[in-house]
Order: C-alpha cells, then sequence, then structure tokens
C-alpha cells in the first residue's frame, strides 16, 4: 500500500507542477504585450518593417517621447535598413493625392530655375503625388526636425555632378522651412556651396567635382567632351574641401558617359595636353573611381565620418556622336551671386550630359535623325523622349537603356575592395520608373527659346523639384 501511496503522491506533484507552468506561460503571454509598451525595444523597431507587423504604437511612443524631451534624438537604429529584410529597389510607385511635398519651387527660394518646373509653367502636377512603395516594408517619412536633430552639430556634404547638386537642393528645400529665417542662409560659389542651419549648428553643403577626380573642365566648363582631359590618378585639388566632415555623399556617372573614350593625364596640366593618353571610358571610370577610394581610405576615419554613395540616376534620352553648335546650362557651377555658368558646346556626344534643348532648329533635326530614341524603351515610337509623359512606368524590372549596368559593376567591385564602409542609396530602380518627372520642356533655357518642335528639346537628364530626389532623400535620411 505504501508504494501505491507513493505513485499517486508523486503524479500529483508532477501534475502540480505542470499546471504551475502552464499557468505562468500563460501568464507570461498575456503580460508581455502590455509591458513591452513600457521597455526601449520599441524603439529599436526597423524602418522597413514587414507589412505585417503594427507599428503605430511604437511611433506614437516616439512622437511622445520627442515632445516630452526636446533632447531626445531618436536612436539611429531606427533608422538602419537591413537588405535581408528590406530591398529597397523593389517596389511601385503609388499615386495618392493626398500626398503633397514638403516644399514647392514657389516656396524654396534656394532652387535653380531650371528644376523648379511647375514655375516655369507645367500644368500637369500629377508627379508630385506619386509615393515609392517597397514590395515587403514601409520606408520611413522625411520628418524634417528629426533630421535636423540628428544633424546637430554636423556638416554634411554632397559631393558631385548637377544630378547630385539636385539632391542636395532638395534636402536643403526639405528642412528649410522649419527654420527661422533668422537661423538659416547659404551662400553660394562656383564649387563650394553651403546652406546653414544655424539654430542646429549644422551645414548642408554641396561641392562640385562631377568626376570626383580632377580635370580640366571642372571650372570653367569645357562642353566638348573630346577636349576634356582628366587626372584619373588625382583627386586633391577637390578632396581638401571634403575633410573634417560628418557625412559625405558622393555620386559620379552621367559626365563619364559624355564620350566612348576618354582622355588621362599621368601629371599636370600646366604641359597642356602633353603626356596624356586615351582610354575607354570604363576602364578610365575605374581608375578613376580607384583614386577616390584610396583617398576615403587613407583619409576618412569611419569612426567620425559616414560615406554614402548614390547609385546612377537614369537618364531618358540618348544621342549618338555628330557635330553640333549649342548655347547650354549644365547646372553644375554657380558663381558668387548663384547665376548658372552658361558654356558654348561644339559637341553633341553619347549620352551628352548637357541640356541639349538650345540647338537651332536645323541642327536639332539632324541630331534627332541622327540620333537613338530613348522613349522607343518604354514602347513609344515618336521622338518625343520623355516630353509629355504623365504616369510612372508600371512593368516590374523595367531597365532603360540610360542606366548603365557596366558601370554599376564598377562601382559595386571598387566598393567591395574598401576598408571603409561605404552605404549605397540605391535609388536607380525606383528612379527608373519616374519617365513622367523629368524636367522636360519646363526649363528655364526653354522658355527664353519658345521655338518649333518643343517636345524636342525635353531635358531628359535633370528632374524637376519637388520630385524624384526627394525621394532619394527620404531614403538616405533612414540611414543616417
Amino acid at each position: 500500500m505504501k508504494a501505491y501511496r507513493g505513485k499517486i503522491h508523486i503524479s500529483i506533484v508532477t501534475i502540480t507542477v505542470c499546471g504551475f507552468a502552464v499557468l505562468t506561460l500563460l501568464f507570461t503571454d498575456i503580460i508581455s504585450p502590455l509591458s513591452s509598451k513600457y521597455t526601449t525595444h520599441v524603439l529599436k523597431f526597423k524602418p522597413c518593417p514587414k507589412k505585417n507587423v503594427d507599428t503605430k504604437s511604437s511611433e506614437k511612443l516616439v512622437e511622445t517621447n520627442l515632445e516630452s524631451n526636446n533632447s531626445l534624438v531618436v536612436d539611429d537604429r531606427l533608422f538602419d535598413f537591413e537588405s535581408e529584410e528590406c530591398n529597397i529597389a523593389n517596389g511601385k510607385w503609388v499615386f495618392n493625392k493626398s500626398i503633397k511635398p514638403l516644399y514647392t519651387d514657389k516656396s524654396c527660394p534656394y532652387l535653380d530655375s531650371h528644376v523648379s518646373c511647375v514655375k516655369n509653367g507645367r500644368l500637369d502636377t500629377s508627379y508630385l503625388h506619386y509615393e515609392w512603395q517597397p514590395d515587403d516594408c514601409t520606408l520611413p517619412r522625411f520628418d524634417p526636425e528629426i533630421v535636423l536633430k540628428k544633424l546637430r552639430g554636423k556638416k554634411l556634404m554632397f559631393v558631385g555632378d548637377s544630378l547630385q547638386k539636385g539632391q542636395w537642393q532638395s534636402f536643403v528645400c526639405m528642412v528649410e522651412s522649419v527654420i527661422h529665417e533668422d537661423n538659416k542662409s547659404l551662400i553660394r560659389g562656383r564649387f563650394h556651396s553651403v546652406f546653414t542651419a544655424k539654430e542646429y549648428n549644422a551645414t548642408i553643403e554641396f561641392y562640385w567635382a562631377p568626376y570626383l577626380v580632377e580635370s580640366n573642365s571642372d571650372n570653367p566648363i569645357i562642353a566638348d567632351p573630346k577636349k576634356r582631359i582628366l587626372k584619373v590618378d588625382s583627386v586633391a585639388k577637390h578632396a581638401q574641401h571634403w575633410l573634417h566632415k560628418d557625412i559625405l555623399v558622393f555620386n559620379t556617372y552621367v559626365w563619364w558617359m559624355s564620350s566612348l573614350k576618354i582622355k588621362a593625364l599621368w601629371g599636370s596640366f600646366v604641359n597642356g595636353e602633353q603626356g596624356n593618353e586615351e582610354l575607354d571610358m570604363l576602364i578610365g571610370y575605374e581608375i578613376g573611381l580607384k583614386t577616390w577610394a584610396n583617398w576615403v581610405d587613407s583619409n576618412v576615419n569611419p569612426n567620425k565620418t559616414r560615406v554614402f554613395f548614390t547609385t546612377m540616376s537614369p537618364t531618358h534620352s540618348r544621342f549618338l556622336d555628330m557635330a553640333a553648335t549649342t548655347t547650354s546650362n549644365i547646372g553644375g557651377c554657380s558663381d558668387d551671386d548663384g547665376r548658372e555658368d552658361r558654356v558654348t558646346a561644339t559637341t553633341v556626344a553619347t549620352y551628352r550630359p548637357l541640356a541639349y534643348h538650345m540647338l537651332s532648329p536645323q541642327r536639332l533635326h539632324l541630331h534627332l535623325q541622327q540620333g537613338q530614341n530613348r522613349s522607343q524603351d518604354w514602347g513609344r515610337i515618336s521622338e518625343t523622349q520623355c516630353f509629355n509623359e504623365t504616369k510612372p512606368i508600371t512593368k516590374k524590372k523595367f531597365w532603360s537603356s540610360g542606366a548603365n549596368k557596366q558601370m554599376m559593376s564598377v562601382v559595386a567591385s571598387v566598393v567591395n575592395k574598401m576598408k571603409v564602409h561605404i552605404t549605397f542609396i540605391n535609388i536607380t530602380q525606383l528612379t527608373d520608373y519616374r519617365i513622367d518627372a523629368h524636367s522636360s520642356i519646363y526649363t528655364e533655357l526653354l522658355m527664353e527659346e519658345r521655338r518649333i518642335n518643343l517636345q524636342r528639346y525635353a531635358d531628359c537628364i535633370h528632374w524637376c523639384l519637388p520630385g524624384v530626389p526627394d525621394t532619394w532623400n527620404q531614403i538616405f535620411s533612414a540611414y543616417f
């Protein structure tokens, strides 16, 4: 009987222990959702969460904390993308009439005329109401106050060509409206322009270096690509201005695409064309990028400075080699009064990155006859380029001939071998869909000409502001 009682006793103990364990697990499941609201883990949610994850309570807590403590800056991890969770390139443009840009080309005083499309007469404004939605995550909105708090006491510099200048102007316009008039200023220079947010002790700068490496066309600009000479082994003249920055954002593509060959100089420009040799564009591009990469690895302290590289902004126009005489606005260098330089071009070359809307009607007709119409990429037979396009491409994985995969592969190869970590702002695929958002015919120079065949003067390289570069900065701001 004792043995029997012992067995009953053991069973009772076992059942009791198991019962307590089950109750404990149930209690934990009930209480954990409540307690998680009051832990700091809420601030660690990804900016690109899966769509089935509800982040409203997390966002509300972040906003509450910011309101209750003005000195609080959201944890950097809040803005970190993880590629395995969010491939920003996979997604679609969604029309949303309720979306309004943070600025207009009339409200922001810092925009160049050639990107001020509405001010220059564009009546269709549907391009302003598209938002990029990745397939498997949510892109955090651009909050100018949060961005400025994260930039407090820092120097941010964009370095590159006129497309990079557009991204810089977009960034400045996206934040300037929340700064009191007395606490902001902009100083323009031929190479270096600086926007200062005095209240935040922060600067947002642009430095003109279309090749990153030195060239005889940096300033003044030489419009004929055949006369440009590049010092592919030196960035020294430019790079002295890149020092002591907290955030650097580079790009260089479209100017390299102006010719199939480049002239590379090994030495000084004092000797003119002596000592230069002709290289295939891709070879010269790789050498130039390696020169830039060596400078970054040798001069940037990754503990103090973050380095970004904006991927290629696709062009939706293509013209093959031919001779023409034109006056062009490149949108790169400005004088001290902020006026854009105009240059006289003698050659229009492959993927020419200059504005080509100033051709005479006769030259333009020949130009188009000999050129290849890139609007055929998206099924347009007529030679209208991006003119009169009012909607983005909807075909998934659309890739135009204006996005050079070979150049992008060179960039990836060089960056992968660098010691300093480089973060890509991956804009190429999502930008390639936006044939509707270029400056097109709505530029200052065109508005002065008002001649025949206006659709053929379209600038299908640069972008209206506000516009697509705002999305680039939305992505960029989520990283830093």
